[in-house]
C-alpha cells in the first residue's frame, strides 16, 4: 500500500468512492471557415443634356467601372472562435485534493472561465478515482483551467496557485497524503514553463523550507467523475485543505 496514512486519504475517501468513472475527456476545439464572397461589377449611366437653337436633344453616356472582387479570407487549418467569444488559454495545476483547488480557482480568481477536476501525468488510460488511489497509475489529481488572458495572466494564475497551497509539503496537502497529491504545474508551452520556474524562484524567500513544486510538460487530461466536479458548491461545504492566503 502506497499511503502513509490510509485513514486520512483523499478528502473523505468513503464519500468519494460512490460513483464510477465518467470516462469523459475535455472537448476539442473545432475549426470553421468563412466562404469567399462573389466578385461584383457596377455600371453607371449618367445623362447629359445639349441644346442647339430652340431644340433640345439628349445624349446618354455609359461609363463602366473596372470589375472588382471582395474576398474575405479564412483559414481552415487553425481553430477559430466566435467573434463575440474571448480568446482563451489552458493551464493545469496539481496541489493536493482537487476539490479545493478547483473551488478557489472557479470562485475567487477573475478571468477563469472554467475549472475542471481530473487526472494527469500517469500511465493508465481513462483512470478512475479508485485506481489512482489504490493502484500505481502515476496520476496526479489536477485541475485544468480555461482562462481569458486579457483578464488574468498566466503568471497571476501561478501566483494564485502558490497562495492556495503549502508549496513546501511533499506529496500531499494537509492530511491528504500520497503521490497522487504531489504539487505540480503542468505547462502547455515553453513560455508557461519559463513563467512557472520564475515564480517558484521569486517565491522561495517567502518560505523557510524548500519549495517542492515541480514543473512538468502537460500530459493528457482525464476528466474526473461527475461527483467530483463543483464538489463544494454541490455540498455547501468549505475547503479544509486549501485557503487563499494574502500576499
Amino acid at each position: 500500500m502506497r499511503f502513509t496514512n490510509m485513514a486520512v486519504l483523499a478528502c473523505g475517501v468513503s464519500a468519494r468512492l460512490l460513483s464510477g468513472c465518467s470516462g469523459n475527456t475535455a472537448p476539442s476545439p473545432s475549426a470553421s471557415s468563412t466562404p469567399a464572397s462573389s466578385p461584383q461589377s457596377t455600371t453607371t449611366a449618367p445623362t447629359a443634356a445639349a441644346t442647339s437653337g430652340g431644340a433640345t436633344t439628349s445624349t446618354t453616356t455609359t461609363t463602366a467601372t473596372p470589375e472588382t472582387s471582395s474576398v474575405n479570407p479564412s483559414s481552415s487549418s487553425q481553430p477559430s472562435q466566435a467573434s463575440s467569444g474571448p480568446k482563451t488559454e489552458l493551464a493545469m495545476f496539481g496541489g493536493g485534493c482537487f476539490w479545493g483547488v478547483e473551488h478557489i480557482f472557479a470562485e475567487d480568481v477573475p478571468g477563469v472561465i472554467d475549472a475542471v477536476s481530473g487526472y494527469s501525468g500517469g500511465r493508465t488510460e481513462n483512470p478512475t478515482y479508485k485506481q489512482i488511489c489504490y493502484e500505481d497509475t502515476g496520476h496526479v489529481e489536477v485541475v485544468q483551467i480555461t482562462f481569458d488572458p486579457s483578464k488574468v495572466s498566466y503568471e497571476q494564475l501561478v501566483n494564485y496557485f502558490y497562495r492556495m497551497i503549502d508549496p513546501t509539503q511533499m506529496n500531499g496537502q494537509g492530511p491528504d497524503l500520497g503521490e497522487q497529491y504531489r504539487s505540480v504545474i503542468f505547462y502547455y508551452s515553453d513560455e508557461q514553463k519559463r513563467i512557472a520556474e520564475k515564480v517558484r524562484v521569486e517565491r522561495q524567500p517567502k518560505h523557510k523550507r524548500k519549495i517542492v513544486v515541480v514543473e512538468e510538460p502537460a500530459q493528457k487530461f482525464w476528466k474526473a467523475e461527475d461527483y467530483h466536479q463543483d464538489y463544494y458548491v454541490k455540498t455547501g461545504k468549505q475547503p479544509y485543505c486549501h485557503v487563499l492566503r494574502p500576499e
